[in-house]
């Protein structure tokens, strides 16, 4: 099989019932081991890659991630479009816990992480100006609206190193510039880039930071967590078959030869 769209997601993600796994591929990179191995089957009729980001049985904290591997892993697939989804925390109260994100820009706290592919004798560099797909964000959110679900077509993702979370002087500082925060997004996106592959970031919308002085308790989480995923399922069930196979909507394919790679 050679997959043209690939998820990378938790597991909670992957769901059997509309998930047919044809092969298992275990990859060795020049960046060494992926998260796990990479499930290529077909769903709805359209043919993905799957590979949970944490691995099986959540055992890479974010800040362990071997992003690069990811990437490279999908890419030598021949993985062309990666859907993203993600737990967040919310930074704004007009981004309500149980909906879903479609991430359009980012901003970086991380702090130990390799971010490229181009650290050797020749330097890149890549524009992130529009980091995302627009012809594919485009698509989940008007699919996300027709379906009606509470998406945003639109939002800014801080992004923090892990695996602790902020201080409330911290998430009131990034209250300022960010409407969600989380721990994975980069570099995964931009190295999604550098690798000219379309990348569309589904945020789900667990709780409120702790900005918040409104408790939140574990089982509050786990059940918004659990409807989210819900959604984020169907949401991808139905706008997979909708992705074009053609690429000739976006500037994701000439990413690294526009910056001369």
């Amino acid at each position: 099989m050679a997959p043209r769209i690939g998820i990378i997601g938790g597991t909670g993600v992957y769901d059997p019932r509309i998930f047919d796994i044809k092969e298992r591929v275990a990859l060795s990179t020049p960046y060494g081991a992926p998260s796990d191995v990479i499930s290529v089957g077909n769903m709805d009729g359209v043919e993905v890659a799957f590979l949970p980001r944490h691995g099986t049985g959540h055992v890479h904290p974010p800040h362990k991630i071997n992003y690069r591997a990811n990437i490279w892993a999908m890419k030598h697939l021949g993985v062309e479009r990666i859907i993203s989804p993600c737990a967040v925390g919310s930074l704004q109260e007009s981004y309500k816990p149980g909906e879903i994100v479609v991430v359009d820009q980012f901003i970086d706290f991380t702090k130990r992480r390799e971010y490229t592919f181009f650290d050797g004798a020749k330097t890149v560099h890549i524009s992130t100006a529009d980091p995302f797909c627009k012809e594919m964000g485009a698509l989940f959110a008007s699919e996300g609206r027709r379906l009606g679900l509470p998406i945003h077509d639109s939002g800014t993702y801080v992004c923090i190193e892990g695996p602790r979370f902020s201080t409330r002087a911290e998430s009131r500082m990034f209250r300022n510039f960010a409407d969600v925060i989380g721990m994975t997004l980069v570099p995964e996106c931009q190295l999604a880039r550098e690798a000219e592959i379309c990348y569309t970031s589904l945020a789900m919308i667990t709780d409120y930071d702790v900005w918040s002085e409104e408790p939140v308790g574990i089982d509050i989480v786990l059940r918004v967590m659990s409807e989210n995923i819900d959604r984020v399922r169907k949401l991808i069930a139905a706008t997979l078959p909708k992705i074009p196979k053609e690429r000739s909507c976006c500037e994701c394919p000439d990413a690294a030869r526009e910056a001369g790679a």
